[in-house]
């Protein structure tokens, strides 16, 4: 099944019109600025976020911070390059577990090497979420 949402588009079509518009290389740069706890513009943040993200649009209250790093490594998902590996590295040490998860969801789906040892302690973290994305992220790397 497609994940597709109230939005009418998945996260993955969502963030290739986004590298379209603006390019692959400004869409991971952002989402490695956003990682690492940086700015980044209206227009990305909903574009990784879609609807629970208009406020950045509108210019009203968001979330919890912590969803625009979730946001943020789910678009290092579907549009990756080398240069976000550090920002990828430092999420799995994020103080929210969701941010951890996703982070781990990257390490395996773009088979990040420097991540192992990272993975390797999460796979004892307290969230059994994070556990399991950890261990199948180690599985998806170290098999390849």
């Amino acid at each position: 099944m497609v994940g597709r949402s109230r939005w009418g588009i998945s996260p993955r079509e969502s963030v290739r019109r986004e590298c379209a518009r603006r390019g692959a290389e400004a869409v991971v740069a952002g989402c490695a600025a956003l990682l690492l706890g940086r700015a980044a513009d209206a227009e990305l943040v909903f574009a990784l976020g879609g609807p629970p993200a208009r406020w950045a649009l509108t210019g009203g209250e968001g979330g919890p911070d912590y969803w625009l790093k979730v946001w943020a490594a789910r678009g290092l998902l579907y549009a990756y390059d080398h240069s976000a590996t550090p920002a990828v590295l430092g999420a799995l040490t994020d103080d929210h577990w969701r941010v951890r998860e996703m982070a781990s969801k990257v390490c395996g789906r773009q088979r990040i090497d420097a991540a192992v040892p990272y993975l390797e302690a999460l796979t004892r973290d307290s969230s059994a979420r994070v556990q399991r994305a950890a261990e199948r992220a180690l599985i998806r790397i170290t098999a390849s």
